[in-house]
């Protein structure tokens, strides 16, 4: 009831100033009533207490409080109160983003906390979760690529998935190429408007049987935006080694290709980045975000309903039970 109440309007509400005349009838007719009997003193209210009740007189008394009423009705009726229905038609012109990551032995890095694949899973299901729209696929490489999880509109099941990449789950080494032909392959059959790729690796490429540029000539061909970043910090960075049954760190040198990363987002459209640390990786993210946006429609059909019909019905069902008291219960016959 209530949540009807919040959805209903008045068309008229100039008319509620009419709502003052019953007021000032009913307050006239309060004191007005309250001094047209004589009053009498009595030693005691014994016999009072013994007379019984008198309908007629009790009737009698609110004739006029049910007339009032139904002129309160027949005002409200007047501001026609409407109930509002609102429907919206959402369509939405999806883009279908393939993310390829690299898990090759490198990613354990500690220059990002806790190490640069725990930081990438994590920053990229926050962009999963900003992109609810949009279809997504997950890719993933090292010496070799495949597909961890295909396009698909159910990010739950694509972010299980994103959290459960490891290392060593594929041959070490680094295959941009392959990474990069088989987001493509993931994408070539979409019918979306945009069709993005979001490349991401810490290396050079030094495995894999297609070379990363012959796969960005592929991308182009059908389609496909390639946002390329570059994962690892200035100069060097802590690097895992096993040491006599446990893991030690070592500073290494960071390798990062930037010119071939450069080379693949020209020549498809996109645009390279570096990611030194977290909050950088975040930021790039949110700007891939930004420049990657979908196409939302909103069509908004409103439908009005007029209200007042019950008020007119319930005002002229008081009017009547007025009229019936006072002139064929209460009528008074000389």
């Amino acid at each position: 009831m209530l949540s009807w109440w919040n959805n209903v309007s008045f068309a008229n509400p100039e008319a509620f100033w009419l709502l003052l005349i019953p007021l000032f009838i009913l307050l006239r007719w309060g004191f007005g009533h309250r001094n047209q009997f004589a009053r009498m003193r009595f030693s005691t209210l014994e016999s009072s207490e013994r007379m019984p009740f008198n309908f007629k007189g009790f009737a009698r008394t609110w004739l006029f409080v049910l007339r009032v009423l139904a002129l309160c009705l027949l005002i409200t009726a007047m501001a026609r109160p409407q109930s509002t229905m609102k429907e919206e038609n959402i369509s939405t012109e999806g883009i279908d983003i393939v993310i390829s990551i690299d898990v090759s032995g490198s990613m354990l890095a500690r220059d990002f906390k806790p190490d640069r694949l725990e930081a990438c899973k994590e920053v990229a299901a926050d962009f999963v979760d900003a992109r609810e729209n949009d279809r997504m696929g997950l890719v993933v490489f090292a010496g070799e690529s495949f597909t961890q999880t295909p396009i698909t509109t159910d990010h739950k099941v694509l972010k299980t998935q994103l959290a459960a990449l490891k290392d060593g789950m594929i041959e070490d080494g680094t295959a941009i190429g392959m990474g990069l032909a088989t987001a493509v392959n993931r994408l070539k059959d979409s019918e979306a408007e945009s069709k993005v790729i979001i490349l991401l690796t810490d290396g050079v490429n030094n495995a894999g049987s297609i070379d990363p540029l012959t796969a960005a000539d592929i991308a182009k061909e059908f389609g496909c935006r390639v946002y390329t970043i570059g994962v690892g910090s200035e100069g060097e960075a802590p690097f895992p080694f096993s040491f006599g049954g446990r893991t030690v760190y070592r500073n290494v040198e960071v390798e990062i290709d930037e010119e071939l990363l450069k080379e693949i987002a020209k020549k498809t459209g996109g645009n390279y980045y570096r990611a030194v640390d977290r909050e950088s990786l975040q930021n790039i993210y949110k700007e891939i975000d930004k420049l990657e946006k979908t196409k939302i429609e909103v069509a908004t059909l409103q439908r009005v309903s007029e209200e007042f019909y019950p008020l007119l019905f319930i005002a002229g069902l008081l009017l009547f039970f007025e009229l019936f008291l006072r002139y064929l219960i209460l009528r008074s016959i000389p």
